[in-house]
């Protein structure tokens, strides 16, 4: 099964959504709050709901990018965060990640890894390469156990170390200790750092 844009759109018409916590997620929360520049670019792809965005611009940061292959979702966003947008603060993007042409210094990834088909993983790390600036960071929350099916689609450490060791130095990849509640001893924490090739 290969997740497209009507599937997506499908399931926020019928509200199947059981990835959203309704907020943003513990681990997440936790490594925003260490970043002090709040002036650099961040992308959030695959943003659905954007509980990441919300919090980031709650704390200050000044030049957030969403994007989202879901056209029902981003409707959504672009009416909630009216304000931000028109301040600039907040670009909101309806699309293919894959044809994204913007950098950025951070990309946070939550539930889009696992979202998108296996087959696509290292077509993600190559675009995760083009689109971090020099020195740029890949930071988040993956599966760090197999599953059946999918989406969400698991994996393991050894798997993405496959993809990611060409471009990326490890500055972090380890078990996630404050993962929520279901997802407890499923998730690893990424920080991964774009190298100079």
């Amino acid at each position: 099964m290969v997740p497209d844009k009507q599937f997506w759109n499908d399931r926020y018409i019928q509200q199947q959504t059981g990835w959203d916590m309704g907020q943003i997620s513990t681990p997440l929360k936790n490594y925003i709050d260490q970043i002090s520049d709040k002036n650099i670019s961040v992308l959030i792809p695959g943003c659905g709901n954007a509980h990441e965005a919300e919090y980031l611009l709650k704390q200050g940061f000044i030049d957030v990018t969403l994007i989202d292959i879901a056209d029902e979702v981003v409707k959504e966003i672009e009416k909630k965060f009216l304000n931000e947008i028109a301040k600039g603060s907040l670009k909101v993007i309806c699309g293919d990640f894959f044809e994204l042409n913007h950098s950025f210094d951070l990309v946070i990834e939550q539930t889009f890894f696992c979202a998108i088909n296996p087959t696509l993983r290292q077509k993600y790390a190559d675009k995760m390469f083009e689109i971090l600036k020099p020195n740029g960071k890949l930071a988040g929350v993956m599966f760090g156990v197999k599953m059946e099916g999918g989406p969400p689609f698991g994996g393991t450490k050894e798997e993405y170390e496959k993809y990611f060791s060409p471009y990326f130095h490890f500055n972090k990849m380890e078990d996630c200790y404050n993962s929520i509640k279901p997802r407890e001893g499923r998730e690893l924490f990424v920080i991964l750092q774009k190298k100079s090739v």
